[in-house]
């Protein structure tokens, strides 16, 4: 079993190389936050959110929770939307799925875990409201990426509903919305075509990504 106590370890020799490679890194982290990116992603630990974006700590403000799910009445997620728009006044939200999430994939098999069964009842959701996007002949890697893309392109639309982007479009505030997914198998991201910088652009842009989406044969 690994010990916990090595992660300090772990941690001095990460500042200590930081340091030397670049001196003044912690003295400029420590006076300001200014990142342009908020990244609603997934909890799952395959998916480090700066890294695969090849950003520094500072450059990338995050948010994550198991299947990265938006929902209206989490005070959590809403909390860092707020602040990272309001207060940060990042330029642009990006919502990141994956492939291969075991919370998806808990999702399309209704597998009984818990608690968390009552999180992922919201991915069951959007498979639910997409019924056609899915085939009889899909395997189970098929349904779960197709249920992982239209996951994403979800919550995009959730992102884009809230009163919180809706008052900083409303005065004028320039952030957009973004849908991408990540490949554990090849640590690449793909634009799954939506984005989303005014509201009145939402409705058009949302049926394109689930077209385009549900059109790729499986």
């Amino acid at each position: 079993m690994s010990n916990p106590t090595d992660l300090f370890g772990n941690n001095r020799r990460w500042s200590e190389a930081t340091t030397r490679r670049d001196p003044g890194f912690f003295n400029r982290l420590e006076r300001q936050q200014a990142p342009r990116y908020l990244w609603i992603g997934c909890s799952d630990s395959r998916v480090p959110a700066n890294e695969i974006v090849g950003l520094l700590p500072g450059e990338l403000f995050v948010h994550r929770n198991v299947a990265n799910v938006v929902v209206h009445s989490d005070l959590n997620c809403l909390s860092v939307l707020q602040y990272a728009v309001d207060v940060l006044r990042v330029e642009h939200v990006i919502v990141c799925g994956h492939y291969g999430c075991g919370g998806v994939e808990a999702a399309w098999k209704q597998t009984k875990l818990g608690l968390i069964d009552n999180w992922l009842r919201h991915v069951q959701d959007v498979a639910d409201r997409h019924p056609r996007a899915f085939t009889r002949g899909m395997s189970l890697k098929q349904a779960t990426e197709r249920l992982a893309e239209l996951n994403v392109i979800e919550q995009v639309a959730s992102v884009s509903r809230t009163t919180i982007l809706h008052d900083a479009w409303q005065r004028g505030q320039s952030i957009a919305v973004h849908g991408w997914i990540y490949g554990l198998h090849d640590g690449l991201l793909r634009d799954l075509g939506l984005s989303v910088a005014r509201e009145d652009e939402l409705r058009s842009a949302y049926e394109r990504a689930v077209a385009s989406v549900s059109a790729v044969p499986a």
